[in-house]
Protein backbone atom coordinates (compact mmCIF):
# COMPACT_ATOMS: atom_id res chain seq x y z
CA UNK A 1 0.00 0.00 0.00
CA UNK A 2 2.80 2.59 0.77
CA UNK A 3 5.08 1.41 -1.71
CA UNK A 4 7.61 1.05 0.73
CA UNK A 5 9.73 -1.84 -1.72
CA UNK A 6 8.19 -0.40 -4.61
CA UNK A 7 6.83 3.19 -5.02
CA UNK A 8 4.93 1.83 -8.35
CA UNK A 9 2.88 0.18 -5.91
CA UNK A 10 1.44 3.42 -4.35
CA UNK A 11 0.96 5.40 -7.40
CA UNK A 12 -0.68 2.23 -9.12
CA UNK A 13 -3.71 3.00 -6.57
CA UNK A 14 -3.32 6.30 -6.10
CA UNK A 15 -3.75 7.50 -9.34
CA UNK A 16 -7.60 7.18 -9.17
CA UNK A 17 -7.12 10.56 -7.16
CA UNK A 18 -4.58 12.09 -9.78
CA UNK A 19 -2.64 9.48 -12.15
CA UNK A 20 0.35 11.05 -11.76
CA UNK A 21 0.31 10.60 -7.46
CA UNK A 22 3.27 9.96 -6.47
CA UNK A 23 5.41 10.76 -2.92
CA UNK A 24 8.98 12.36 -1.74
CA UNK A 25 10.40 10.86 1.28
CA UNK A 26 9.73 7.99 3.69
CA UNK A 27 7.53 6.73 5.57
CA UNK A 28 9.13 6.52 8.82
CA UNK A 29 7.76 8.53 11.98
CA UNK A 30 8.47 12.18 12.17
CA UNK A 31 9.66 12.46 9.17
CA UNK A 32 8.54 15.07 5.89
CA UNK A 33 6.91 13.69 3.53
CA UNK A 34 5.44 15.50 -0.01
CA UNK A 35 2.47 13.90 -1.51
CA UNK A 36 2.74 15.31 -5.34
CA UNK A 37 0.88 15.04 -8.49
CA UNK A 38 0.72 17.26 -11.70
CA UNK A 39 -2.52 19.20 -12.37
CA UNK A 40 -4.12 19.51 -15.96
CA UNK A 41 -2.37 22.25 -16.30
CA UNK A 42 1.29 20.28 -16.35
CA UNK A 43 1.89 22.48 -12.75
CA UNK A 44 3.30 19.94 -9.62
CA UNK A 45 1.30 20.43 -6.69
CA UNK A 46 0.31 18.51 -3.68
CA UNK A 47 0.05 18.22 0.10
CA UNK A 48 3.10 18.96 2.77
CA UNK A 49 2.94 16.23 5.45
CA UNK A 50 4.61 14.59 8.14
CA UNK A 51 4.68 10.50 9.37
CA UNK A 52 2.45 11.60 12.93
CA UNK A 53 2.65 7.96 13.57
CA UNK A 54 4.17 4.05 11.61
CA UNK A 55 3.17 0.64 13.10
CA UNK A 56 3.84 -1.39 10.68
CA UNK A 57 1.46 -3.53 9.17
CA UNK A 58 -0.93 -2.00 12.26
CA UNK A 59 -1.36 1.85 11.21
CA UNK A 60 -0.08 5.04 9.79
CA UNK A 61 -0.82 8.51 10.74
CA UNK A 62 -0.77 11.18 8.06
CA UNK A 63 -0.20 15.09 9.91
CA UNK A 64 -1.19 17.65 6.74
CA UNK A 65 0.30 20.45 7.16
CA UNK A 66 0.91 22.68 4.28
CA UNK A 67 0.23 22.86 0.36
CA UNK A 68 2.93 22.76 -2.19
CA UNK A 69 2.54 24.79 -5.70
CA UNK A 70 5.60 24.03 -7.98
CA UNK A 71 8.50 23.24 -5.78
CA UNK A 72 7.43 26.02 -3.09
CA UNK A 73 5.96 24.44 -0.14
CA UNK A 74 3.38 26.75 1.62
CA UNK A 75 2.60 26.11 5.24
CA UNK A 76 0.45 29.72 6.04
CA UNK A 77 -2.55 31.19 5.05
CA UNK A 78 -6.00 30.44 4.23
CA UNK A 79 -5.73 28.10 1.94
CA UNK A 80 -3.42 26.15 4.23
CA UNK A 81 -5.71 26.70 7.37
CA UNK A 82 -8.83 24.61 5.78
CA UNK A 83 -5.97 21.75 5.56
CA UNK A 84 -3.76 22.71 8.79
CA UNK A 85 -3.40 19.40 11.25
CA UNK A 86 -5.70 17.30 9.00
CA UNK A 87 -4.97 13.86 9.44
CA UNK A 88 -5.20 10.79 7.32
CA UNK A 89 -5.23 7.33 9.62
CA UNK A 90 -5.05 3.94 7.89
CA UNK A 91 -5.23 0.92 10.42
CA UNK A 92 -4.80 -2.46 9.16
CA UNK A 93 -6.67 -5.17 11.32
CA UNK A 94 -5.61 -8.89 10.04
CA UNK A 95 -7.98 -12.05 10.57
CA UNK A 96 -8.14 -15.72 9.04
CA UNK A 97 -9.93 -16.08 5.74
CA UNK A 98 -12.13 -19.25 5.24
CA UNK A 99 -9.42 -21.48 3.73
CA UNK A 100 -6.61 -20.81 6.60
CA UNK A 101 -5.65 -17.42 4.27
CA UNK A 102 -5.05 -14.12 5.51
CA UNK A 103 -7.50 -11.00 5.19
CA UNK A 104 -6.43 -8.17 6.08
CA UNK A 105 -9.30 -4.79 6.40
CA UNK A 106 -7.97 -1.81 5.73
CA UNK A 107 -9.68 1.07 7.49
CA UNK A 108 -9.44 5.20 6.64
CA UNK A 109 -9.75 7.84 9.00
CA UNK A 110 -9.76 11.05 7.15
CA UNK A 111 -9.72 14.83 8.07
CA UNK A 112 -11.01 16.91 5.13
CA UNK A 113 -12.72 20.12 4.35
CA UNK A 114 -16.61 20.38 3.36
CA UNK A 115 -16.11 20.88 -0.31
CA UNK A 116 -13.77 17.64 -0.65
CA UNK A 117 -16.68 15.10 1.04
CA UNK A 118 -18.39 13.93 -2.13
CA UNK A 119 -15.37 13.53 -3.98
CA UNK A 120 -13.48 11.38 -0.97
CA UNK A 121 -16.78 9.52 -0.60
CA UNK A 122 -16.55 8.99 -4.57
CA UNK A 123 -12.42 8.09 -4.87
CA UNK A 124 -11.83 6.50 -2.19
CA UNK A 125 -13.87 3.13 -2.81
CA UNK A 126 -12.56 3.21 -6.17
CA UNK A 127 -8.60 3.57 -5.21
CA UNK A 128 -8.88 0.99 -2.29
CA UNK A 129 -10.46 -1.34 -4.66
CA UNK A 130 -7.35 -1.01 -6.90
CA UNK A 131 -5.73 -1.79 -3.79
CA UNK A 132 -7.27 -4.84 -3.24
CA UNK A 133 -6.83 -5.99 -6.60
CA UNK A 134 -3.04 -5.26 -6.58
CA UNK A 135 -2.44 -7.32 -3.59
CA UNK A 136 -4.50 -9.96 -4.61
CA UNK A 137 -2.51 -10.62 -7.93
Amino acid sequence: MLGINSKSTYEQWTALFNPTSTYEGTWNKGSKILFVGVDEKGEKGGMVSRIADNIPNQFVSIQHYGLLKGDKEITEGPDVEKWANGFENYTFEESNGPDTYRDTTVTVDLDTTEEFVDYMNESYPKALDKLKEICEK
